[in-house]
């Protein structure tokens, strides 16, 4: 509490004094939330004496109330564009079916219109809802909306790729008529669905060996797991997990690497679904970093679920598992050159052993490496599940995308996940769980 001032209004003739005071509260600031302001944690109060007779009409809104109703404005906004984008693609896909008629009546039908508009909303809808709720009904909406998302981007490339077909059979004379071609590509792309729905469920076991320099001797023919983004939520669960970890614990790892995103975000028993973890021992530790799922909001339940559950979590510190560094640095901490930087030098990494950092994403290798890591082990990118979103993240992650690569003295693995987001579709990448063998 600030002390009142007094002085003088500008233009009072009376000279009689304002009396002002000051209160203000400073924010709540949690180190593990550096994303996020917390709105209670702030409050800002101005009361102000005035003349009789003078009237003052400003209203000082808490600047928690602020920051709530920015964020909320901002989901409002987001949601708006994604729902426009997603009519958008809707009514192109359908306008090309209907663009020419076809032999069978399904292009005039009554119902395709409303099917289709249905549609269209399905997916925010669900996904609105699944923030919210977590039961059966939510759920089964959920996986049925997430899956049609995945079969309408293909949907989409179908629907584009029928005029630039028809286009080049105009030119070339053929005697094909437009709905014919569609018919084939749209039949071609729930194919794709489908089949990328079929591969999404099958999970790949990977080797890899890795020499690092430094090495301690104890640790020279030992393995290590690595699992990353499962995504627990409305489409996987606790039964997803439970077989994951069955498949890791038949290789007898010494050391078990999960790097985030455990979780979807989406409403769920967060201490229910992590109880496989239990099972998921080795004998030199099992270790977790937050993922940018687990921090969308406050993180602070999922690292306790997961904690619960008898795993490590690691939070801008080294362990050390017989002469093995092991460090571990969330998502949050990660996000900025200058604050990576910083992160590792007060971990204070051993340049002289052999070192390895548990990250999410392979956003800033460049660091890790001028910082003496070793080893650095990430996921988040899923190789972009499918096309075109597999290009994409090519385009942004280039060799980092995917698999073991080198920068500078250091090697660094991203894996492509054993789970998805969204929807649960996988063409052009695999889920998997890696084994490192040290040499």
């Amino acid at each position: 509490m600030r002390a009142g001032r007094a002085r003088t209004l500008p233009g009072s003739s009376t000279s009689k004094p304002e009396i002002v005071t000051e209160r203000k509260c400073e924010p709540k600031f949690d180190s593990r939330q550096s994303s996020q302001r917390r709105a209670y944690g702030y409050l800002g109060a101005v009361a102000r004496i005035v003349p009789v007779g003078q009237k003052r009409n400003t209203i000082f809104a808490p600047r928690g109330i602020q920051y709530s109703m920015r964020k909320r404005s901002g989901i409002i906004g987001f949601a708006v564009v994604v729902q426009s984008i997603l009519f958008l693609t809707h009514y192109f896909i359908y306008k090309t079916w209907t663009f020419s008629p076809a032999t069978s009546d399904v292009a005039t039908s009554p119902w395709l219109p409303a099917v289709v508009a249905i549609l269209s909303v399905s997916f925010l809808a669900a996904t609105l809802l699944a923030f919210r709720y977590s039961n059966p009904v939510v759920r089964t909406l959920y996986r049925i909306a997430a899956v049609w998302l995945g079969i309408l981007s293909f949907l989409f490339l179908a629907a584009a790729g029928s005029w630039i077909v028809f286009g080049v059979t105009q030119l070339a004379g053929a005697n094909v008529t437009f709905h014919q071609i569609v018919e084939v590509l749209y039949a071609a792309a729930v194919v794709c669905g489908i089949a990328g729905v079929l591969n999404a469920g099958w999970t790949r076991i990977r080797w890899i060996t890795v020499r690092l320099e430094n090495l301690p001797e104890s640790w020279k023919g030992r393995k290590a797991a690595l699992v990353s983004d499962l995504h627990l939520g409305h489409v996987r669960n606790g039964g997803f997990l439970r077989r994951i970890v069955a498949k890791v614990m038949i290789e007898k790892p010494d050391a078990v690497f999960l790097a985030g995103d455990l979780y979807d975000g989406t409403a769920i028993d967060a201490a229910r679904a992590a109880e496989p973890l239990r099972d998921l021992r080795a004998p030199h530790g099992t270790y977790f970093v937050a993922g940018n799922h687990e921090q969308f909001g406050d993180d602070s339940r999922y690292l306790r679920a997961v904690a619960g559950a008898g795993v490590r979590v690691l939070h801008n510190e080294k362990v050390d598992a017989d002469q093995l560094q092991i460090v571990g640095v969330p998502y949050n901490h990660a996000l900025h050159d200058d604050h990576f930087r910083s992160v590792l030098r007060q971990i204070g990494v051993d340049r002289s052993r052999a070192s390895i950092l548990l990250t999410h994403a392979p956003d800033r290798p460049h660091i890790a490496e001028k910082e003496g890591i070793s080893l650095q082990v990430s996921g988040h990118t899923h190789v972009g599940q499918f096309f075109p979103w597999t290009w994409m993240a090519r385009r942004i992650y280039r060799q980092f995308v995917y698999g073991l690569s080198r920068i500078g003295t250091m090697l660094i693995y991203t894996s492509s996940g054993a789970g998805t987001w969204g929807p649960p579709l996988r063409l052009g990448s695999s889920p998997e769980i890696v084994f490192f063998q040290f040499e």
